[in-house]
């Protein structure tokens, strides 16, 4: 690993996502729910579309939380780091980078 490796951090400032972090927690409930609800379609031999359709909710669901915490990781972590320029800077861009990526292919 190199010194631009980041590994979760334990920093004292808090994320980026701490204004938000109720509105956040009460939209994971609901994907939970719609989850839930999921598997009880399943058990009950529901018809494919229509569990897959739910699937596709849930999914579209998780992926607008994440584009929302990676825009507030942006605005704040990644802004900040960069402000103060140096390695931390180029790291949390490229972990970014990296995040970014991962959401894309997912």
């Amino acid at each position: 690993m190199s010194d631009l490796d980041l590994e979760p951090t334990t920093e004292l400032t808090p994320p980026g996502y701490s204004e938000t972090k109720q509105a956040h927690l009460k939209r994971l409930r609901r994907i939970e729910g719609q989850v839930r609800g999921i598997a009880r379609m399943v058990e009950q031999d529901q018809y494919c579309i229509d569990v897959l359709t739910q699937v596709s909710a849930a999914t579209k669901a998780l992926q607008a939380v994440a584009l929302g915490l990676l825009d507030e990781h942006l605005s704040h972590c990644v802004a900040h780091a960069v402000a103060e320029g140096g390695q931390e800077g180029d790291a949390k861009l490229r972990e970014a980078s990296e995040a970014i990526a991962r959401l894309v292919r997912s």
